[in-house]
């Protein structure tokens, strides 16, 4: 969790670099009274706006609907409870007796064949609560409005 943290910090920041020095830059060597700098909100903003891309201005709501913030978080604790129910049914008694076996092949790949369905499921959740619940969620609380913003 910590690295994906730092990962997207990294991404975030390179991405404000590239977009500001070429502008300083560009003052500077026209030699020209007025470097724009943005300002800390503007970075603010863009640290917890659901986007990689660093805009000065980004298209918003004029409301934030607190029902569909509420509704994203809601799906976000039910996958959690979803994937604890997946790992209670379907992991741990897979793995609780493999441990007092002795080691052969034929355990190993049983073991691999029972975890694919229960890994598949996990990560579905994972990309459904994080990626369309979690950052909708903010977006809507940041007033994001374009929630196409790759396409």
């Amino acid at each position: 969790l910590l690295l994906a943290l730092q990962v997207r910090l990294v991404m975030k920041a390179h991405s404000f670099i590239r977009e500001n020095v070429p502008r300083v830059l560009s003052s500077v060597k026209d030699k020209s009274g007025v470097v724009h700098i943005p300002r800390i909100s503007q970075y603010l903003y863009f640290l917890f706006a659901p986007t990689l891309i660093y805009r000065d201005n980004y298209p918003r709501n004029p409301t934030i609907r607190w029902g569909y913030v509420a509704t994203k978080f809601a799906q976000v604790l039910g996958s959690l409870f979803y994937a604890y129910y997946i790992f209670l049914r379907l992991c741990i008694p897979q793995f609780r007796n493999s441990s007092q076996e002795t080691f052969n092949l034929r355990g190993l790949v049983l073991c691999i064949f029972n975890s694919i369905l229960p890994g598949v499921l996990i990560l579905f959740l994972v990309f459904f609560a994080f990626l369309h619940c979690w950052l909708n969620a903010f977006a809507e609380m940041l007033r994001f409005a374009d929630r196409m913003f790759y396409k």
